[in-house]
């Protein structure tokens, strides 16, 4: 059972909700302040009082004041007239992620929902009634209005909504989930999708699957070295402290572990004096996007846990205030860049990949790495989908934030795009999973050619990997089906099966 206070959620604790249906619960401390804020914004209507999205019009008609006997209607038609999504659906996982974002936000107080409302979200949670929600439709300015709209029709008795792997109605999800939908009134449309929680759900996701990436590019890495033969010279501690980065000295680091004792990977070489950058200066290249995830990392852990709505309200000061708080540039910007540092994984990767595979350059093993070519192509196109793969990353990792279309009449006139900047993320990091996996296969294979003992040859931490490698995908002595082998190490990555191993060394 996860706490919710709305200070202190972490990435963990948003893997264990989306994904492995962990049960949360409101804090008695955060209870208080709901209340607070509920009844401030019930005294704000009591006296007529002009407060945008409260007893105004939204966006462009925020200088349309509403009379008292249609403040509730206006929360409803706000939700109906913003859930305009289209696209695919977002997976469970993000949506349940969302909901997760917006009870933390709402929880800090600051919205004036009534706590009633938050329950309802918790339950949907813990009953596991996943709300439709179709991945296009935000500009990430005001927040990710369209996504969430989506989510909280299903509370309205509205929408679609999963439950137990049927889509319904909203209303048919929450009877079955023994749940009764709900009427919003005053500020409560506004405070469910005034927010970045969309983009904030698909970010982290992508974060935490970034994060075992920047781990398995070091293993392949280090397994392409022990089958290229390579120098582990350029690995050593003393370079890296010169140019003291924290993921490059880290990177560097993890490879001389895993390569300590091999008879494949050297320190010094008879033959050739260095590498190519591929591998001399895969620190450095790893490094760098191992920085960047950290630094994302950071913008996350302060975003999951701050308020994003609009208005504000500050009970104990008698003040609300309507500021910008909703919009997504930091997050944009931060997705962009890991965007970008993950997609360069994949593009080293893949260079590594297509040097083991071509005979003039991966220190006299067979060309494709087939005993028996032409008759056989080995790995050949396996270097090609690599090639296809982060040539679409190419694209993909163009900034969605640099961008900006002004929305609602102008008076929107700067957007952040972050939702956009977020999808590409998620799917560059599918991506580098894919290249990963097949510089793996290919490294193991490399190394089965370049010596008839690896588990003797290799050293202590590449042993590991490889056998893992092996224990799934046997050796490749003759042309056969090869896509079912990369998607089973691919899962093999996702399920961070190497880095248990690893870890227990």
């Amino acid at each position: 059972m996860i706490i919710l206070t709305g200070d202190d959620l972490d990435l963990k604790d948003i893997i264990s909700v989306a994904r492995h249906k962990e049960k949360v619960k409101i804090a008695d401390s955060a209870k208080k302040n709901i209340k607070k804020a509920r009844e401030h914004v019930d005294d704000l209507v009591k006296k007529g009082e002009v407060v945008y999205g409260i007893t105004t019009g939204f966006g462009k008609f925020s200088d349309k004041k509403i009379s008292p006997g249609e403040v509730l209607k206006l929360q409803g038609n706000l939700i109906k007239s913003h859930a305009v999504g289209t696209g695919e659906p977002l997976p469970s996982e993000v949506v349940r992620a969302m909901i997760l974002l917006r009870i933390n936000n709402l929880a800090k107080g600051y919205s004036g929902i009534r706590l009633k409302v938050i329950k309802q979200l918790v339950e949907l949670l813990n009953r596991n009634i996943v709300p439709w929600v179709p991945e296009q439709g935000s500009v990430g300015a005001s927040g990710d209005l369209v996504p969430l709209a989506h989510i909280v029709l299903v509370i309205m008795g509205e929408g679609k909504a999963y439950y137990k792997g049927d889509l319904l109605t909203g209303n048919e999800a929450l009877k079955k989930g023994d749940l009764k939908k709900i009427e919003l009134v005053s500020k409560e449309g506004l405070a469910l999708i005034n927010g970045t929680q969309m983009m904030a759900a698909l970010g982290s996701i992508a974060l935490y699957d970034s994060q075992k990436l920047m781990e398995h590019a070091d293993y392949a890495l280090a397994l392409s070295l022990e089958g290229l033969n390579g120098i582990t010279s350029a690995f050593d501690e003393d370079i890296h402290k010169l140019r003291p980065h924290p993921g490059q000295i880290k990177s560097a680091e993890t490879v001389r572990n895993l390569t300590e004792g091999s008879n494949l990977a050297v320190y010094k070489h008879e033959e050739r004096v260095q590498d190519s950058y591929t591998l001399r200066c895969a620190p450095q290249v790893h490094g760098a996007s191992r920085d960047a995830v950290n630094h994302v990392k950071d913008i996350i852990n302060r975003e999951i846990n701050a308020v994003t709505d609009n208005p504000l309200l500050f009970p104990e000061k008698d003040k609300v205030i309507s500021g910008g708080n909703f919009h997504g540039q930091p997050l944009a910007l931060g997705f962009d860049y890991l965007a970008m540092a993950v997609s360069e994984i994949g593009n080293i990767s893949e260079r590594r990949v297509a040097r083991l595979v071509d005979g003039s350059l991966n220190n006299g093993l067979e060309m494709f790495l087939t005993p028996h070519g032409g008759l056989n192509s080995g790995y050949m196109i396996a270097q090609y989908t690599a090639a296809s793969i982060v040539a679409e990353n190419k694209v993909l990792a163009n900034p969605a934030s640099t961008d900006s279309i002004p929305t609602s009449a102008n008076q929107e006139d700067h957007v952040s795009m972050g939702s956009i900047s977020s999808r590409k993320l998620r799917d560059i990091v599918a991506n580098v999973e894919k290249v990963l996996a097949i510089e793996l296969i290919v490294a193991a294979q490399a190394v089965d050619l370049r010596t008839d003992s690896p588990l003797k040859d290799l050293g202590k931490g590449s042993k590991i990997i490889y056998k893992t490698v092996r224990e799934k995908i046997d050796k490749l002595k003759e042309d056969r089906i090869l896509y079912p082998e990369v998607e089973e190490m691919r899962k093999i990555i996702q399920k961070g099966v190497i880095s248990k191993k690893i870890n227990n060394l």
